[in-house]
């Protein structure tokens, strides 16, 4: 996600964003800017912005915005993800491993996306409880990791290879 100024040393960040999309970035792209009038909000989201918010802000306002952007599917994330021999239909939410079907729960499917948004790449607590809880989420209890063993329970314990791997003090990785 891309935080951008309209007001950039050197530049516009009018132009830039325009300029990112001609050349097919997708990256989301959050206006954070001084310039409040309609006009200024109205060219932000045209020359490519998804979103616009103007100073001064609460700060709470702009995570929610942040969260907002990053639950968004970018229109080239295929519906149908596969890691080994875990399948996930995204959009019925359909998950099976090596055939079987597999019953998850809201949230432990939430969980599985977000590891499959970053396959083989180390997903941390951060990222995975912005996805798959609200603000209201303790970041200190250990529900995190209890969430993440019903998940191996469902995924990786009747299975081989073993998908699901923590590394500790980093966060959590799907991959064989």
């Amino acid at each position: 996600m891309l935080l951008l100024d309209v007001m950039l040393p050197g530049g516009s960040g009018f132009d830039f964003c325009r300029e990112l999309r001609r050349t097919g970035q997708t990256t989301p792209i959050l206006m954070l800017t001084a310039r409040d009038t309609l006009d200024d909000r109205v060219l932000g989201l045209d020359v490519g912005a998804d979103d616009y918010l103007t100073k001064p802000f609460a700060f709470r306002e702009l995570l929610a915005r942040v969260r907002a952007l990053a639950r968004r599917r970018p229109a080239m994330v295929p519906q149908v993800v596969q890691v080994a021999d875990l399948v996930a239909d995204l959009s019925s939410r359909r998950v099976t491993r090596a055939g079987h079907a597999l019953e998850l729960t809201a949230k432990e499917f939430a969980l599985l996306e977000c590891l499959l948004f970053h396959p083989g790449q180390v997903v941390d607590r951060t990222t995975i409880t912005a996805h798959v809880w609200d603000d209201n989420h303790d970041p200190f209890t250990n529900v995190l990791e209890v969430l993440v063993r019903r998940l191996r329970r469902k995924v990786d314990d009747a299975f081989e290879p073993k998908l699901i791997q923590t590394l500790r003090g980093a966060g959590y990785r799907l991959g064989p």
